[in-house]
């Protein structure tokens, strides 16, 4: 029997540790989840256990090459960011793979926006809001000071994605998907590192960059490969779209935070965008998307368990609610224009009824999503916005966007584990002989609604 020809794909969420096999036609032909217990770093805080995630990528292939019924012609990885394996000399990691939630010493941050010239310039050069322990490169910055010996250890700090590649390989690389990330690390206007990655002897600890789209020959386990140097997950999330659409477009990726990118912005990053927490993320191609976020996702699962317990609900109850023209119609302020009230300042004895309630959260919701997607929303080319995730399955909320956006096409969009997709298509012409299939997406188009 002949062994299919696939492509291997590390998808490392915080949760879910997930591996797919895809076929030339993009379809998933072996998938499997795992999930790690967290272990703790030396101040006790909650990390990822990376001695069970470094076991797991190299033991995957070797199961996966015995299994006989694939034949595995490349791998590619995609990780969470913010994050850093600190490895040396001979490969080994030498710290833990700290948490980008780890609290961030005030005396530290302040030291380093004093010194390169204060917290506006350096957030507009990098395109990073200020985050703590979220901007990668101050994990860095923060080692060589309280922790100089391991900083004097360390060969390399890789972000994950470039660690799980470098387990198969042996190759470090940096990636510019994972660098341009909101990592304080990049100096967006020069395409370069910024000063004070020079400055502070850094740059040494970083691997060179290698294209996100090449791939490096390795061989493990008898078998010989193409294997990509990993993505950051949101940028690897948005290539499917990027490969099947060349007409501008912003892509609403919504999940916990609602994340609108452009990709077709090629505004710089203003002053006022960064207070209002936009930022740059950078595509596989090395070209800056300019991106707004929205804690959406969060309201929504606090919000709803609060409308279960009012109203004596299943906690996903909100899943069996669709849309009603007539319960929008009712309200006073039903067109989104602009931010006013928040959900969780309303009084729900006021409505009669879970779904009437449910309606008003979305509306809400709305207002906040036009306000946050019309930041980046800047360009009079783009007349198609597409969402994923969960919100897409909204049909409350997508009916309530395109009432928002009137002059945009308003599609749905659902991509089969988008993120790994992505890292398969960054490197198709490495493995793959036929072109790329023209249903990776699904869209389901919505007209804007007739409110009378």
């Amino acid at each position: 029997m002949n062994s299919i020809p696939v492509i291997a794909i590390f998808d490392v969420g915080k949760t879910n540790k997930k591996l797919f096999l895809f076929d030339e036609s993009y379809r998933i032909v072996f998938e499997k989840t795992l999930q790690f217990t967290e272990t703790v770093d030396e101040d006790g805080d909650a990390c990822e256990n990376l001695e069970a995630l470094t076991a797991w990528g190299r033991n995957s292939i070797k199961e996966l090459i015995e299994l006989g019924e694939f034949d595995i012609k490349a791998l590619n990885f995609s990780a969470y960011g913010a994050s850093f394996v600190y490895i040396d000399e001979e490969g080994k990691p030498v710290a833990p793979l700290y948490n980008y939630l780890k609290p961030y010493p005030e005396a530290l941050k302040k030291k380093f926006y004093n010194d390169y010239g204060g917290e506006i310039p350096v957030s507009m050069i990098t395109a990073s809001p200020v985050l703590g322990s979220l901007n990668s490169g101050m994990q860095l910055y923060r080692m060589k000071y309280e922790q100089p010996e391991i900083f004097e250890q360390t060969k390399y700090a890789l972000h994950l994605p470039q660690y799980l590649s470098y387990l198969i390989t042996g190759q470090a690389y940096s990636d510019i998907t994972s660098i341009g990330c909101h990592t304080n690390l990049w100096n967006f206007p020069q395409n370069n590192y910024h000063e004070w990655v020079l400055r502070e002897g850094i740059a040494e600890k970083l691997a060179p960059i290698y294209s996100s789209a090449d791939t490096v020959d390795a061989r493990a386990f008898w078998k010989d490969f193409k294997v990509g140097i990993g993505l950051h997950d949101s940028s690897s999330a948005l290539i499917p779209y990027l490969a099947c659409f060349s007409e501008p477009f912003v892509l609403i990726s919504t999940g916990t935070w609602c994340i609108t990118l452009n990709p077709f912005n090629k505004k710089p990053l203003t002053e006022a965008e960064l207070k209002q927490d936009c930022l740059c993320y950078m595509s596989y191609r090395g070209v800056p998307v300019k991106a707004s976020r929205l804690f959406a996702g969060n309201e929504h699962e606090t919000e709803t368990k609060r409308l279960a317990a009012h109203f004596n609900k299943p906690a996903d109850y909100f899943k069996t609610v669709e849309y009603d023209e007539k319960i929008i119609t009712a309200f006073t302020d039903n067109t989104p224009t602009t931010p006013t009230a928040k959900f969780s300042d309303r009084v729900l004895a006021s409505y009669k009824t879970y779904e009437v309630a449910y309606h008003r959260l979305i509306l809400d919701i709305m207002w906040q999503q036009l306000a946050s997607t019309k930041l980046v929303l800047q360009d009079d080319e783009v007349n198609r916005i597409f969402v994923d995730g969960g919100f897409s399955k909204n049909s409350i909320y997508m009916h309530l966007l395109a009432e928002a956006f009137p002059e945009m096409e308003i599609y749905a969009a659902s991509v089969a584990q988008a993120t790994a997709v992505g890292a398969a298509l960054a490197i198709h012409k490495h493995w793959n002989s036929k072109p790329l299939p023209a249903d990776i997406i699904d869209l389901k188009f919505y007209a804007k609604p007739t409110i009378v």
